[in-house]
């Protein structure tokens, strides 16, 4: 009788040990989803902080044309590829008179550089838009920013190519990068001239208004 009593007590602490190893198993596996969700939240809102930070840089980049009153004449000095760096001016047009293509280079070479200390790996495109060919009606520029979103994303689940062949091939995503694209508006900016009676308004463009 005894003994037949101490292997049931015995049996029982045993399944009681592979309960628990079970639960604590269905525990951790609990855990680590819930964790891989936690990351994954964390990769998709990274990502939209730098989409955020994209746009605002390309805001940034639509604020400086329309500071500059000859921004639309000048429309052709803002074009840039990925890697290529702008040269800027000699003098600093932040503090000195530069003409308005001196003032578009310093721009575009602030802006590049803004756009390298702002997001991770990062490079800026900028060119002409496609649709409009005709060169002396030209009123819209491309802006493509690109950055590494994940430096251990090997399966490209955050890259995209966006658009690999923009205005016809010509500006394409780098490979195994992040890449928002935008069109601006450059718009003249028109400045009134008071030589006589008469106030007349001189733009960028070639008209005059009266």
């Amino acid at each position: 009788m005894h003994s037949a009593s101490f292997q049931s007590n015995g049996s029982q602490r045993g399944v009681s040990l592979i309960e628990s190893l079970v639960a604590i198993v269905v525990m951790s596996l609990g855990i680590l989803g819930i964790l891989g969700v936690q990351m994954r939240t964390l990769a998709d809102t990274q990502t939209s902080v730098r989409r955020a930070q994209a746009v605002r840089l390309i805001e940034d980049l639509s604020e400086r044309l329309s500071v500059n009153p000859n921004a639309l004449n000048n429309i052709n000095s803002y074009p840039t590829a990925f890697g290529a760096t702008p040269t800027a001016p000699s003098k600093n047009c932040a503090t000195a008179t530069c003409s308005n293509s001196e003032l578009a280079a310093y721009d575009l070479s602030q802006w590049k550089q803004s756009v390298i200390n702002t997001l991770p790996a990062s490079d800026a495109a900028v060119f002409l838009a496609g649709a409009e060919t005709d060169a002396n009606n030209r009123r819209q520029l491309g802006i493509m920013i690109s950055w590494r979103e994940n430096e251990r994303d090997t399966a490209g689940t955050y890259t995209n190519a966006i658009n690999a062949g923009v205005d016809g091939g010509t500006v394409t995503c780098p490979a195994n990068r992040t890449c928002h694209l935008q069109y601006i508006s450059v718009s003249a900016r028109c400045a009134p001239y008071f030589a006589d009676t008469n106030v007349q308004f001189f733009c960028a463009a070639t008209t005059r208004k009266t």
